[in-house]
């Protein structure tokens, strides 16, 4: 096989990366925190247009971890959570030796169904666990059902924790994804919109929750001459060397997002004619995506041998990445055991669709070569 690789999503340099990196290297300041983590914040910040504080980290796991934590979740406890999402969505709350507790997605946007989130709130109260928190996602950067989620967690007076790992850059009503929780989570990781090499933040809506959000994320080092700790501490913070990346990376955020939407659309002319496949996207104006992957449905065609396993092979054998879209949590043998709430709406996402490469970095010859993939598939 001659043809490179084609990459479900890298991230693209922008060129100013290694001034920021070198600066890092001749200050001696490569460890965790620094005056690049700071700037890089500062930047992040400024791209919101709502008054948020950010806390660069090495993770947006870590991030979660962090608003679970601050949000008081301890061993016991129950946590709401998005089931079609990415393991580390639902991860930290076992660190908390917390109980998950999943939730069916909605077809509209594939995230939180709201009444199935209703439904589980009710249950969990009248077996007399009230939900501590709820994690919602903005899968594959589009927005889930603000107004009618949160409305939901108003009613019950339980926080959200909005993960917008995949969904920065992402909008609902013109506001930017990750401002509308209790707590936002921003990814860096290498597939992402823009990248740390790996990196993650935590949006909090006041500096006095930023503050304690870097304390647990130092150790928890008490103020004292000597090391001393009172609470459980993490060695989270994002690195100097980290930081530099970013701060090289968001100088091309706005392009990146740009090339991302640009995908959808090269992909919406393939798919446009094709009656077995449905492209994932936003529904009406009131959303805005960055749409970080491309993903589709496929309609089973057991004559014609169509179906997502199918596709994923012929673009495989032709050294073009593609991947099934996230297994839901309820289904994994790690989660398998918890309470799930919904229908049958991720399980069948989870057949049929299928992530396309989407990274920003994408040429037109390798969109020539994976629509010719495409269109042979589907015979047209």
């Amino acid at each position: 096989m001659d043809s490179k690789r084609i990459f479900l999503s890298l991230s693209e340099q922008s060129g100013f990366e290694q001034e920021y990196i070198q600066r890092a290297l001749e200050s001696n300041w490569i460890t965790s925190g620094g005056p690049n983590v700071d700037d890089f914040e500062v930047k992040i910040q400024e791209y919101f247009n709502e008054k948020v504080f950010v806390t660069a980290l090495n993770s947006g796991t870590s991030a979660i971890h962090l608003a679970l934590i601050m949000l008081g979740v301890e061993a016991g406890d129950e946590v709401i959570c998005q089931t079609l999402t990415f393991s580390a969505s639902a991860n930290p709350i076992l660190y908390q030796n917390a109980i998950p507790v999943f939730v069916d997605s909605e077809p509209e946007t594939w995230n939180m169904c709201p009444e199935n989130l209703e439904i589980a709130i009710i249950n969990r109260i009248k077996k007399g666990k009230k939900p501590k928190a709820i994690i919602a996602v903005h899968l594959y950067g589009i927005p889930y059902k603000v107004d009618e989620i949160h409305a939901v967690a108003d009613r019950y007076e339980i926080p959200v924790i909005e993960d917008s790992a995949e969904a920065l850059g992402s909008k609902y009503k013109g506001k930017e994804c990750g401002a509308f929780g209790n707590f936002g989570i921003l990814s860096f990781n290498g597939n992402k919109i823009i990248t740390t090499s790996s990196g993650g933040a935590l949006i909090c809506n006041s500096l006095n929750l930023k503050e304690k959000a870097i304390f647990y994320a130092t150790q928890a080092r008490d103020k004292a001459v000597h090391y001393q700790h009172s609470k459980i501490g993490y060695n989270y913070r994002m690195s100097n060397v980290c930081a530099g990346i970013g701060l090289g990376q968001i100088k091309i955020l706005e392009l990146n997002i740009e090339k991302r939407r640009k995908n959808h659309f090269f992909y919406k002319d393939i798919f446009c004619d094709i009656e077995d496949v449905e492209l994932f996207e936003i529904s009406n104006e009131n959303f805005y995506s960055n749409y970080w992957l491309n993903t589709v449905l496929i309609k089973q065609n057991s004559k014609n041998n169509i179906n997502r396993e199918a596709l994923r092979v012929a673009l495989e054998t032709q050294n073009i990445e593609s991947r099934p879209i996230w297994k839901p949590m309820h289904l994994q043998p790690v989660f398998q055991e918890f309470p799930y709430y919904g229908e049958k709406v991720a399980e069948e996402l989870f057949v049929n669709g299928l992530c396309l490469p989407s990274g920003s970095s994408l040429t037109d010859e390798d969109k020539n070569r994976i629509k010719k993939v495409i269109r042979s598939f589907f015979n047209c």
